[in-house]
């Protein structure tokens, strides 16, 4: 495999775990359906924009996050709340990340958002977290 590719892979196996790594290698070995959709996400979002230095990748995580927010989508942005975890963001953070996405991208997508990051927390054991949120009345 390319370079770029084999950095890729390195990439996302440490955001998403050597078994997704070693599931996504597989597939672009293969020529079924989306494995060219594998190839270019593996070349181009973590080869080469992953991959970048001038950024942390926990700030990363945040920038993605706000634009899944305002994007409302709430399947890809579960991915990327797990990979912001991995990437050193707090459950605090990330609340203040729905918050500070409440101005631009209105109440709605915020709350859909929510929603996603409560079922990555709870996933990940941070129910306290949680329920203090809850508690609190901002979610």
């Amino acid at each position: 495999m390319q370079d770029v590719t084999e950095r890729g892979l390195r990439v996302f196996a440490e955001i998403m775990g050597e078994d997704k790594a070693a599931e996504l290698r597989q597939g672009l070995q293969g020529t079924g359906f989306g494995a060219s959709i594998a190839k270019l996400a593996t070349d181009f979002a973590f080869g080469s924009v992953w991959a970048r230095e001038g950024m942390e990748r926990k700030q990363r995580s945040l920038v993605v996050i706000g634009v899944l927010i305002a994007q409302r989508q709430t399947l890809e942005l579960k991915n990327h709340i797990r990979i912001g975890l991995t990437n050193g963001l707090s459950a605090r953070e990330i609340e203040e990340a729905l918050i500070q996405a409440i101005p631009y991208v209105g109440f709605p997508a915020v709350a859909s958002a929510t929603s996603a990051v409560v079922e990555v927390l709870r996933e990940r054991g941070l129910d306290g977290q949680v329920r203090t949120a809850e508690e609190r009345g901002l979610l």
